[in-house]
């Protein structure tokens, strides 16, 4: 079965289409960085507007590598959680498709979206396709919006052990980016900053919250805020500063994911969202968890619609097509 799926959630405009949920066929991402690093972030109605411009040419080399709409058998795409503009501009595109080509529709969920993109498989030939993750699967999902830890026993069924509470691991890396005069977005440019930093020169605080899965990092934010440098110092301690933030969020979510997956018993760690892509994090997960660790390639830990195609196609193996009433919840939780 090929889905082609459809993803518009924040910024970036993207298509893709996947074989049986996990061979990406195609994979096309318009992204809109460019446009917002002007304004330090995202303005939701620019987002909308470039959506609308982006869509057409993004579907076409999309759908190009398969011979065009024939050969989809389904259509997904992301309704929630996001900005309301931008997720309907891509479902209703999704239903015109849909209902044009007399194909299912299913709706998906952006934060499981994100899970599935540790299904994708390298782009190539069927013997590149690995075996599927074993359940019970702990997934650490690390975004701009969410920071969540997921005990995942099955195709569809989560259960919610923990989440931040109040700002998320990518909203934190953003604002001290802005506080460290680094731009946007403030993941690559602090993961830049501190490769050559030491990382232990600044004890910047870690919230542990012992006795749950819970995650906080305003302190973490607020400390930054004290330590930034003057126009002076910016050289000689920008770099330090970067490492020394970086090391405070990737230890705090290493070990909590560690302690969560011994605790639970799972065959498996899945790390998904914006953050993953973060190679410190990467680093210290891969040190610290007991069991495997699955890590899409950065490409696919961003915002893409491969990843939503993939989900949606197990939705479709457990009948869960969507009907013609879909809208969009831009507050829209994983349960």
């Amino acid at each position: 079965m090929n889905v082609l799926g459809i993803e518009s959630s924040c910024d970036e405009t993207a298509a893709a289409v996947v074989a049986n949920g996990r061979q990406i066929l195609s994979n096309v991402v318009a992204s809109q960085i460019a446009l917002h690093a002007a304004y330090g972030g995202v303005v939701p109605e620019v987002a909308s507007r470039q959506h609308l411009r982006d869509f057409l040419p993004v579907l076409q080399e999309a759908l190009a590598p398969v011979g065009g709409a024939p050969a989809v058998d389904a259509i997904a795409a992301t309704y929630g959680p996001g900005l309301a503009g931008s997720l309907l501009v891509g479902l209703n595109l999704a239903k015109a498709l849909a209902l044009a080509w007399d194909l299912p529709l299913v709706g998906v969920n952006h934060l499981e979206g994100h899970i599935y993109a540790n299904w994708l498989a390298p782009p190539g030939g069927q013997e590149e396709v690995g075996p599927e993750p074993r359940f019970p699967l702990l997934c650490l999902l690390v975004s701009g919006g969410h920071t969540e830890l997921v005990l995942m026993e099955d195709h569809g069924l989560y259960r919610r052990l923990g989440a931040t509470r109040d700002d998320a691991a990518g909203e934190a890396f953003d604002k001290v980016a802005r506080i460290l005069g680094l731009g946007f977005p403030g993941g690559p440019a602090i993961q830049a900053a501190a490769a050559s930093g030491n990382r232990r020169r600044y004890p910047i605080p870690r919230a542990w919250l012992r006795g749950t899965h819970d995650f906080s990092f305003s302190g973490v934010k607020t400390a930054m805020l004290h330590l930034a440098p003057t126009p002076d110092d910016a050289a000689s301690t920008l770099p330090d500063l970067a490492a020394s933030f970086q090391e405070a969020i990737a230890d705090v979510l290493a070990e909590k994911t560690a302690a969560a997956a011994r605790q639970w018993g799972v065959n498996e760690v899945l790390l998904s969202g914006g953050v993953a892509a973060n190679r410190r994090l990467r680093e210290l997960l891969a040190e610290r968890c007991p069991v495997p660790l699955r890590v899409p390639p950065p490409v696919y830990c961003t915002d893409n619609a491969a990843m939503i195609a993939a989900c949606g196609y197990y939705q479709l193996q457990r009948g869960q097509p969507s009907g013609w009433d879909l809208d969009v919840v831009p507050a829209l939780k994983l349960r």
